[in-house]
């Protein structure tokens, strides 16, 4: 069905919908909360439906926060499902009129929910795919054949994206896949870019302090989802090789997920425990902060990241990055962008840690690149590339999408 706008809002209001969002960190909930931030300094008024956690949670959340009833998943006590019943009764319950487009932003359960009130309401739907299933799905479904499961992605993807009227790529990279996938929606690409608030400058001593770290000790630090495909086995490895060189080194894991224990027992394994501190889950306006200004080292070795918008956080708060640059960690590593681009090769890397341990000059150049280079990513110019593109959807003639 063909559906025209009667008149342009005077202020666009958006409906988001996601599986995700905090207190559960990653880049998702990230992104969301940094984007309608921004779009609300230019006039886009956005209502977020997610799920519920716990009571705390939701009495600090920010306004037009809908939390709705959810179930945990199995083997992962972070994430919880949408109750599908639960969810369409809290948007049957949303006047249709009130919303002008509904964009989506994971593709589980608010994905089909999301497409569906746009159906109902005649609206357009727009969708970020934030995460590329193919190179992750093996690691959660072992005993599914690795081809078969990036050929069940694939057409899981092609079904979804053919149910939008647009797409929003993190990166380019990102965007060549989908392309690849034979997918036909349009493609926009849209970093999320970082926040004013990520440049506040972090206490690395503060860091160290609480977690009993002695100031002489280098730090070689990773943040981020605890989680099998980001690679941090890899990092392990990599460590071993650099205690060799540079004995009184921390390797320093911040974050929480499924990968925690296989990690633990990999570090016994390695004899590396007087020498791996767990972070856990930091506080994102404080803790975190410090803990990135503590690196003497931020390392990432991520194959699946569709942006890798913890690089820019590291280098805003002038963190040496060493990091391999695959998918759409590509957009970011560029040339003079403050980082040493590796290869996955455990030698290699581990010879650019060494090498920015054991430099004092090179580690407050590389900071002083990479402070600068954050700041060309500012999320409110982001925004405003989003918001054109709710304009453009809004003011042209779209095509209300079946279910597939």
């Amino acid at each position: 069905m063909r559906v025209r706008r009667a008149a342009f809002p005077e202020r666009v209001r958006v409906l988001f919908i996601s599986d995700v969002y905090f207190p559960r960190v990653n880049g998702v909930s990230t992104s969301i909360r940094t984007f309608r931030g921004d779009l609300a300094n230019e006039g886009v008024e956005t209502h977020l439906v997610v799920p519920r956690y716990d009571e705390a949670s939701e009495a600090s959340d920010e306004p037009h926060v809908l939390r709705v009833s959810a179930a945990g998943v199995p083997g992962d006590p972070e994430d919880r499902r949408l109750r599908w019943g639960a969810l369409r009764r809290v948007l049957d319950a949303l006047p249709h009129e009130d919303f002008d487009l509904v964009h989506i932003h994971t593709p589980f359960v608010a994905h089909y929910a999301g497409t569906r009130f746009a159906r109902r309401a005649g609206i357009p739907c727009v969708a970020t795919y934030h995460t590329f299933f193919e190179e992750y799905l093996h690691h959660y479904l072992p005993i599914l054949p690795r081809r078969a499961g990036r050929a069940l992605a694939r057409s899981f993807t092609r079904s979804q994206c053919a149910q939008v009227q647009a797409l929003i790529a993190p990166s380019e990279p990102m965007r060549a896949v989908l392309g690849e996938y034979g997918i036909t929606t349009p493609i926009h690409v849209l970093p999320t870019g970082l926040a004013a608030d990520r440049f506040r400058a972090g206490d690395g001593q503060a860091f160290r302090a609480r977690a009993g770290l002695g100031a002489e000790r280098p730090l070689v630090t990773y943040i981020g989802r605890v989680a099998h495909e980001k690679n941090i086995g890899f990092l392990m490895e990599v460590f071993v090789q650099v205690l060799a060189k540079v004995p009184q080194a921390v390797l320093v894991i911040a974050g929480e997920g499924p990968a925690r224990e296989g990690l633990r027992a990999q570090v016994a394994a390695l004899g590396l425990t007087q020498h791996v501190h767990f972070a856990g889950y930091l506080a994102r306006d404080t803790e975190l902060l410090d803990c990135y200004a503590a690196a003497d080292a931020f390392v990432f070795a991520s194959r699946t990241e569709t942006q890798g918008l913890v690089l820019l956080e590291a280098m805003a708060q002038g963190a040496p990055v060493v990091s391999t640059a695959e998918l759409g960690t590509r957009s970011i590593l560029v040339p003079e962008s403050g980082a040493l681009v590796v290869p996955e090769e455990h030698q290699a890397f581990a010879a650019a840690v060494v090498r920015v341990l054991g430099d004092p000059g090179l580690r407050v150049e590389l900071a002083a690149r990479g402070r600068a280079y954050a700041r060309t990513w500012s999320s409110a110019v982001m925004a405003r590339r989003l918001k054109s593109l709710y304009t453009q959807l809004l003011t042209a003639p779209f095509t209300v999408r079946a279910s597939a």
